[in-house]
């Protein structure tokens, strides 16, 4: 159940401990409330503090919306696949899976040599009428096109990941699953920044206690503009990672040629949708958190040691049927460098093949709140469909 946080013009329903919030945080959730377009505010259990407004908040607004309250990341999400094996059917050597997945998937500021073929990518359509779209996008990014095709497929860096995992307990304990967090990549980021920019400038912005809260309202250029580009971000970034899940399936039969594969299951965390609450039709903002309507199926992943969930949703209302995103960070990346070493990067992911060096000390499973304790603040917003556990994790 939420505690309800008094003192700003709506209330902030929260699935977390006020007192465990960050005050920079908790600042952050008032002043967005305090915004004459906002409706509600609801705060998930993995909330934490982000640029304008907090990480782990969902904002229902009327007529409006920040760009800021979307993040820089458009589109940022989960994937994942159930496959037909068990432990037993994967290679005692999982350091050649590894290598074989980030052979299939560029990380980091990588990115294809060409554009991957929408002929590998089943089930998704609409790629020339997509990519028609982008001559319409702001004029600052006409000169990514190349840049954006070749990045759909591509892993990025940061907190995005690739795993295979192993569900834990339950009639199908042991069997394989695939997971993978990522975005739009660099064309998200910059659509993004280009339109925070604009919505500084607006007159009714001027007044704001943050100017990175500044928004755009309904009927302006600005916002059609916006609204443009956010869906078409929205778009790419379920593109890239429906891509990046054809190419580690086929990485995966490389190795096990045997294996077959359930439907993915998909959802963004970072993105604006069109939704009707209490009669009224609003643009409600997950920065971190995702939709959990009823019977809506998704995923809230831990650390890089610490496993997963597959998660069903129950339409909770009163959080804008949502949930968490994730564990959410504890501590910044920084401070996260100065307390942990590589040795320490190693003890905490024994037994995951992965990257175990100082270039992803900041992604250390100590710098993340417990995923577990996150699950169990939430229970009326999600029930449990599978806990994962990862075995293999690449990371930019």
């Amino acid at each position: 159940m939420y505690t309800a946080v008094e003192g700003a013009r709506v209330p902030i329903r929260m699935w977390a401990d006020p007192a465990s919030v960050e005050d920079q945080a908790m600042r952050q959730l008032h002043n967005v409330a305090n915004l004459p377009w906002v409706h509600g505010v609801a705060v998930m259990p993995d909330v934490h503090y982000g640029k304008g407004a907090t990480v782990g908040s969902v904002i229902a607004m009327r007529d409006a919306v920040s760009p800021a309250a979307v993040g820089v990341d458009i589109g940022c999400g989960m994937s994942a696949v159930r496959t037909s094996l068990t432990a037993s059917d994967l290679p005692d050597d999982l350091g050649k899976l590894r290598r074989r997945v980030e052979s299939a998937v560029p990380v980091g500021f990588g990115l294809h040599k060409t554009p991957v073929n929408p002929a590998k990518v089943h089930g998704v359509g609409g790629w020339d009428a997509f990519w028609k779209g982008f001559g319409e996008l702001h004029t600052g990014v006409q000169e990514l096109h190349d840049r954006a095709a070749r990045q759909i497929g591509s892993l990025g860096g940061g907190n995005h990941f690739i795993e295979v995992c192993l569900e834990q307990g339950g009639d199908d304990e042991g069997r394989v699953w695939l997971m993978l967090h990522s975005g739009s990549r660099n064309i998200g980021k910059e659509l993004a920044e280009r339109h925070m920019a604009v919505a500084r400038k607006l007159p009714h912005n001027a007044d704001l206690p943050d100017r990175d809260l500044a928004v755009f309202v309904a009927g302006t250029p600005e916002m059609a503009a916006y609204r443009r580009d956010l869906f078409w971000a929205q778009d790419y970034a379920a593109r890239n990672r429906a891509t990046m899940v054809a190419l580690v399936k086929q990485a995966l039969k490389d190795v096990v040629p045997q294996t077959t594969f359930d439907d993915a299951i998909s959802c963004h965390h970072n993105y604006v949708s069109e939704e009707t609450y209490d009669g009224v039709e609003l643009l409600v903002t997950r920065k971190g958190a995702i939709r959990a309507g009823s019977g809506d199926l998704g995923i809230i992943p831990g650390s890089m040691g610490t496993g997963s969930y597959i998660v069903r949703g129950l339409g909770n209302e009163s959080s804008f049927r949502s949930a968490s995103h994730g564990a959410g960070r504890r501590m910044s990346r920084t401070k996260a460098k100065k307390l942990f070493t590589a040795d320490d990067l190693a003890a905490q992911t024994t037994g995951v093949e992965c990257r175990k060096d100082s270039g992803v000390v900041d992604e250390i499973p100590a710098a993340y709140k417990d995923i577990d304790s996150v699950i169990r603040a939430q229970t009326d917003l999600v029930e449990v469909v599978a806990h994962l556990k990862q075995v293999v994790c690449v990371k930019g």
